[in-house]
């Protein structure tokens, strides 16, 4: 530090200044003391009042089962209490509070609560989390309300709490009814398109008929067994064996008409195809056995044998009596081939009916399908509303009788005002009038005393030895008439003097 800049900090310098100058640094001291004592006489003291509250979550079904009135996440509770923060700074809720508590002495009844007051309390409320805590992470925050009376500061936050209660409660039940609003359009609209789908679905059902079940089988189990196809099954199964039967009497009667001209046509027929006429078999047998007989007798006798000829009379008796059966053998199986034809053509139809009945069913077994899809979606869509419509109406009713926020002991304000106290402002200002009086002290007197300082010095501390010989001593000789600001214009020409 230079000589003349340790001249200028020293206490004695600045004592030296201050008894030369005291104007300069009295009158803006005694002002900004004057006008901090003014204003520490003339403030009132703040009490600030704290309500702790604690906010809950709705205990409905929407809510965790396990834990009931808890919030499932985070960001649902600072939601919640930003809802209720907004609530708080309502200019209704403050003027209620307002009216509640009533106007301050020498307030003006007429216009209570006016505008700037209800602005200025909502200037002086803040909610803030416990101490360590963040805001939303906690289900315990703090209303707190500044006024100047202590009492009316616990009283302000306790009817600022009461109101904000009241209101969350009239917010929960409005929004509760616009749910219920919204929800009932809902519920109406799925029922109407739940019951277009089942106009629909009874139109194809009344469709099908008797073969609803048929329909509701194959729309469930597409590959699985049902009544009417067992029953096609089984008539086509019939229907087989009736054709069967059909060609065998053909067959048997085209036998019997040949037989009735050469009975040995029926002594070539297989026993098979004799199997349904009994009695033709049998005299057929009989037949074949007096034949038999008349030749081992012939074999041993003459023709004229009285055995031979008892022999020959009874096959002829024989072959009379197959004649007259298959007179009768011819019109049974006549018959029964009429019956049976009669059968085979009921069978047929049977069996084209149910066929067309399986054929409708499975035209309109996609349709079906989609109706009953839609109309279960759509069911479910009803189900869901009702539902959420059942929550919304409970939570309208739990809105008038429970309230999600509830106060933690009773309104409290500290021991000591908010703020600094009037002492601590009064001496603060005369400490700041002292300070900038002589910061305005210095900067005034700042050039004059480094002019003088200079001036005092020899002439080799003023200019540097480097520049004394271009000088000389008849230069030397003038600069202790010169100031400071022309000696540096003389030596500016040589060399700056300043390291």
């Amino acid at each position: 530090m230079s000589r003349s800049a340790a001249l200028l900090d020293s206490p004695v310098e600045i004592l030296h200044l201050a008894r030369r100058y005291p104007l300069r640094w009295l009158l803006p001291a005694v002002a900004i003391a004057g006008i901090g004592c003014a204003v520490a006489a003339l403030r009132h003291d703040s009490w600030e009042a704290s309500q702790a509250l604690m906010v809950r979550d709705e205990a409905g079904a929407a809510g965790p089962l396990d834990r009931p009135g808890k919030f499932q996440h985070a960001e649902e509770m600072k939601s919640a209490q930003e809802t209720i923060l907004e609530l708080a700074k309502n200019r209704t809720v403050l003027a209620e509070a307002l009216q509640q508590v009533g106007p301050p002495p020498g307030a003006d009844l007429a216009t209570w609560p006016a505008p700037r007051v209800v602005a200025q309390l909502e200037s002086n409320l803040k909610l803030a989390p416990p101490k360590g805590a963040d805001f939303g992470k906690t289900e315990i925050f703090y209303l707190k309300v500044q006024d100047r009376d202590r009492q009316r500061a616990c009283l302000l936050v306790e009817a600022i709490g009461s109101s904000v209660q009241r209101h969350f409660q009239d917010l929960r039940g409005l929004r509760a009814q616009s749910m219920i609003d919204e929800l009932t359009r809902t519920v109406a609209l799925a029922r109407a398109d739940l019951q277009q789908s089942t106009d629909k679905l009874s139109a194809i059902e009344k469709s099908v008929g008797s073969d609803l079940a048929e329909l509701r089988i194959l729309q469930e189990a597409p590959a699985g067994d049902s009544q009417m196809r067992r029953t096609n099954i089984e008539i086509e199964n019939e229907l087989r064996q009736v054709r069967t039967s059909q060609q065998s009497n053909r067959e048997l009667l085209s036998l019997l008409k040949r037989a009735q001209d050469n009975p040995r046509e029926l002594l070539d027929a297989p026993s098979r195809l004799l199997d349904s006429q009994p009695a033709i078999k049998r005299l057929k047998d009989g037949l074949v056995d007096a034949q038999l007989r008349t030749a081992q007798l012939m074999g041993l006798m003459s023709e004229d044998h009285p055995q031979v000829q008892v022999a020959k009379e009874a096959q002829q008796r024989v072959s009379e009596g197959v004649n007259n059966e298959l007179a009768a053998a011819i019109r049974g199986i006549q018959l029964e081939l009429k019956l049976s034809q009669q059968r085979g053509d009921f069978l047929e139809k049977q069996l084209d009916s149910n066929s067309a009945r399986l054929t409708h069913v499975a035209e309109v077994r996609a349709e079906y399908g989609n109706l009953v899809a839609e109309t279960r979606h759509r069911n479910e869509i009803v189900k869901a509303a009702e539902q959420e419509l059942s929550e919304a109406r409970g939570s309208q009713a739990a809105a008038h009788s429970a309230n999600l926020i509830t106060t933690v002991d009773k309104a409290e304000t500290g021991l000591d005002p908010v703020g600094p106290s009037k002492a601590i402002i009064a001496a603060g200002s005369i400490a700041g009038g002292l300070l900038i009086g002589v910061g305005l002290l210095l900067i005034s007197t700042q050039p004059a005393a480094y002019e003088t300082t200079v001036l005092a010095l020899p002439p080799s501390e003023v200019i540097p030895p480097a520049a004394q010989p271009a000088i000389g001593n008849h230069g030397q000789a003038a600069v202790a008439n010169l100031t400071v600001k022309q000696a540096l214009q003389k030596v500016s020409g040589s060399r700056s003097v300043w390291n």
